[in-house]
């Protein structure tokens, strides 16, 4: 039974149910009331012209025109008749009113309507047809949510970015505003998309419009939404998405976070009727098995494609990957006109400063530097966004928080800054280090204070000189607090320096064959596969004791060495050392014509601002800067969160 049949016999019901009341209660003029007492006086006084009888009720009209109604009493009075002929009153007789046949229907069959109406009530609940979320009875039912042709208002005008991966899926447009163009031809359009990317990159958002473009209903779902508890669950909301696509065909079905439920099987988790597993090859049939689904394009995301199955990825299921990467420095610089036109904007911003100071960020991250400045700017009672706006969000995200409240003694501060330089003048000395873009004393996050890097070209890989200045500049802070606190002064601040050198000196050693003692041999298994019934799963490649103890070494032979050329540096610079501390402690931020200044042995300018020139920074500008901007802190023992993506070397990307 359709919506429409169901209201008109609501409708139905409710006319003939006021129908039953009007009649019922219909309000007419009531004659003048006297008990029955005074009916037989006024009888016997011959004061009564004509009476109507209608069982108890008696409906009289006096001699004088007047009418008046009486209750007779349940008592058999036998004189009444008597009376009333005596006295020539004209007696009149009413039959009976019978109620009509709907009203005898409607009043017999209530309480088993009303029994019905209880008892659907509940079952749509339990369903989950009343208020919209799922009942105990609903789990079988897809998950999907249905957005119509005219509810989707993205294009691909509010995706920027990504122009590559624009251009693999527009030909899926084409297929779906006119299919006859490639069937004429005999071929057909895939049947599955992967989108792979980092999060935020705007995998979502170039689904939908791809839906918006093509003007065709778009079903949305995450991959968890297919799996339960109970087994089973998982492919029957499978079989049932796909139902209600075919339905709707031509249509778009996207799976967000596909690998929650297209993991590898056979991973010993589980036996062969594990749900997830269930839901899987349920999912593999729908998308390519006896029946074709002609029309329904699945989209699918996910960050990490190494843990899908092989089986969800051959040609007939997901025929195309498409990678939406990180943009570069174009793509942010378009990312963020699409953002900034959603707030009011000074005279002074540059998309194009901030594109270039934002190395590794995601249009997420973009997204959410622009609000960070809106909200700066509302602290600020102002108007407008500008850039210094601007650029105290984005230190925001990539430095952290600042936290003035934090009482620092002077002792710490100058300890801080003395740590920061130490940073800062190996980073400046050493051969192909990333330039440094800023530092600061300001406590961020759980950082004491910060030294920022920022890449100066386009970095796909990492040479040996790169890695190696790395290890000195984070080697720098414990340096300088050595040299000014002497062995014992030295603080837990450089704990994840120290981390983080070994790290590198360990990959360079054990996983990128960058040492001349152990040669290019991989020494450290791929541990992306592990617990996924992959190579990982043995539990690592075996090594003899002689060849650890070899590894042992030489990555302490690699730490001495550039430990070693670090403090080198640092004796050799101590005066730049000194005077870099004090502008430290004077402005608490200082920025790379500070630091130029001060390496070639002048006095510090006071920092420039943005209407004189741009964001001060000395580093020479690249035309598309992609690595994530490297860091050193001064921090707690702990390892403070990344803000950023992880860069090529295996951690994160700064603190």
């Amino acid at each position: 039974m359709n919506d429409m049949a169901k209201n008109l016999i609501l409708w139905l019901v409710i006319a003939a149910v006021l129908l039953t009341v009007f009649n019922n209660f219909s309000v007419e003029n009531t004659p003048q009331t006297m008990n029955y007492s005074q009916f037989v006086q006024q009888v016997q006084n011959e004061q009564v012209k004509s009476v109507t009888i209608d069982g108890y009720t008696i409906n009289g009209e006096r001699t004088d025109g007047s009418q008046f109604q009486t209750i007779r009493p349940a008592a058999d009075d036998p004189k009444l008749m008597d009376d009333l002929l005596a006295h020539d009153v004209t007696v009149v007789g009413k039959e009976p009113e019978q109620q009509s046949l709907w009203t005898r229907l409607l009043i017999a069959s209530f309480p088993i309507l009303l029994i019905l109406a209880i008892f659907m009530f509940f079952m749509r609940q339990m369903q989950g047809g009343g208020s919209g979320k799922g009942g105990p009875m609903s789990f079988g039912k897809s998950k999907a949510k249905l957005l119509s042709q005219d509810q989707i208002k993205t294009t691909f005008a509010d995706v920027a970015g990504c122009d590559e991966a624009k251009e693999e899926v527009e030909e899926l447009v084409d297929f779906l505003r006119d299919p006859t163009k490639f069937q004429r031809l005999g071929g057909t359009i895939p049947r599955g998309v992967l989108m792979v990317g980092p999060p935020g990159t705007g995998k979502t958002l170039l689904a939908k419009s791809i839906a918006g473009e093509a003007k065709v209903p778009f079903f949305s779902i995450s991959g968890s939404d297919f799996v339960e508890m109970f087994v089973g669950v998982g492919a029957s909301r499978v079989r049932d998405m796909f139902e209600q696509a075919k339905k709707q065909a031509p249509c778009i079905i996207f799976i967000d976070e596909i690998d929650a439920v297209g993991r590898s099987r056979g991973a010993g988790m589980g036996g062969g009727n594990d749900e997830r597993e269930q839901t899987l090859n349920q999912l593999l049939v729908e998308m390519d098995g006896f029946e074709a689904n002609e029309g329904i394009i699945v989209i699918a995301a996910t960050n990490r494609p190494d843990v899908l199955d092989p089986a969800l990825l051959r040609p007939g299921r997901f025929d195309r990957q498409v990678t939406v990467p990180l943009p570069d420095i174009r793509g942010r610089e378009h990312i963020l006109n699409v953002h900034l036109r959603k707030v009011p904007l000074a005279d002074d911003v540059k998309p194009s400063y901030i594109a270039r100071g934002t190395p590794g960020f995601s249009g997420a991250d973009l997204a959410n530097l622009v609000n960070e400045a809106a909200l700066f700017a509302a602290r600020g009672n102002k108007r407008l966004v500008g850039m210094d706006e601007l650029e105290m969000a984005k230190d925001k995200i990539m430095m952290g928080a600042e936290r003035r409240s934090m009482v620092m003694t002077e002792k710490d501060k100058l300890n801080t800054a003395y740590h920061e330089s130490g940073h800062a003048i190996i980073g400046l000395v050493m051969p192909e280090h990333d330039p440094v873009y800023k530092v600061t004393i300001i406590p961020r996050g759980r950082a004491l204070g910060v030294t920022m890097f920022l890449p100066e070209e386009d970095r796909y890989s990492l040479s040996r000189q790169q890695i190696i200045s790395q290890i000195c500049s984070l080697f720098g802070g414990r340096i300088a607090e050595e040299m000014t606190l002497g062995p014992n002064g030295v603080t837990t601040g450089a704990s994840n320096d120290i981390k983080r050198a070994t790290e590198l000196a360990h990959n360079m050693v054990a996983k990128w064959g960058l040492s001349e003692e152990m040669g290019p041999i991989m020494y450290d298994e791929d541990e992306s596969h592990q617990f996924l019934g992959g190579p990982g799963q043995s539990g690592g490649k075996l090594k003899s004791g002689e060849t650890v103890t070899k590894l042992d070494k030489e990555v302490r032979r690699v730490i001495d060495e550039c430990y070693a050329q670090a403090k080198q540096i640092l004796e050799d610079n101590r005066d730049k050392l000194d005077a870099m501390a004090e502008a430290l402690v004077q402005y608490e931020t200082i920025d790379a014509d500070q630091l130029k200044d001060i390496m070639a042995g002048r006095t510090p300018r006071p920092p420039k601002d943005w209407d004189e020139g741009g964001p001060g920074s000395g580093a020479p500008v690249s035309e598309a800067p992609e690595q994530p901007a490297s860091s050193a802190d001064d921090g707690d023992d702990e390892e403070s969160p990344s803000r950023r993506p992880s860069d090529p070397l295996g951690g994160p990307a700064g603190s």
